[in-house]
């Protein structure tokens, strides 16, 4: 179900909902972040884009430290600050651990952030605890490495686990053979 304290590009109110649980090291979830956005577009209100943490930090050392640099840009600029910063690391991490952490601060100053706020809420560690839960919630719900993405039919209450970086067509295909249920 879609939480209070969920990150959602889109409609909230969307009878489907996109889960990704995602690593911003990852490669697949880079490649897949554009398509997400395309699902949220093409759909226009009707899917919802759901982002939860899902840092394989075994073998991406820096995505949980990431992961608390999107959450403390979403605590300096609400839901849009989230989703500047998260669309900034896709767009500049070579993946696999490429990015530079000391360059987690001069991002936020790009995405129009105060830097040194950003930084003093990023060395704190305080979201951690948050994304260890979004971790756990995964694991739970059937995610068992990334890309994980589930979607729900909040109308229907049927879900549809979607492991992979798969293309838009894949997700189009399911979308609608759901949506045409009533």
């Amino acid at each position: 179900k879609l939480r209070e304290d969920d990150h959602v590009r889109g409609d909230r109110n969307a009878r489907m909902l996109l889960i990704e649980y995602s690593d911003l090291e990852c490669p697949f979830c880079k490649r897949f972040h554009p398509t997400a956005q395309q699902i949220v577009d093409e759909y226009n209100g009707q899917v919802a884009w759901v982002y939860r943490h899902f840092p394989l930090d075994q073998i991406h050392s820096k995505a949980d430290k990431e992961a608390e640099a999107i959450e403390c840009a979403n605590e300096l600029a609400g839901n849009d600050g989230f989703w500047k910063m998260t669309d900034k690391i896709f767009e500049v991490t070579p993946s696999n651990n490429g990015l530079n952490l000391d360059d987690l601060p001069k991002l936020a100053g790009e995405v129009g952030l105060n830097q040194s706020a950003f930084k003093e809420c990023l060395d704190s560690g305080k979201y951690a605890d948050h994304i260890e839960n979004d971790y756990q919630g995964g694991i739970k719900a059937g995610i068992t490495g990334t890309l994980g993405n589930i979607l729900l039919d909040t109308k229907t209450g049927k879900t549809k686990l979607i492991p992979g970086a798969l293309p838009f067509e894949n997700f189009k295909t399911e979308i609608d053979s759901m949506l045409s249920e009533s």
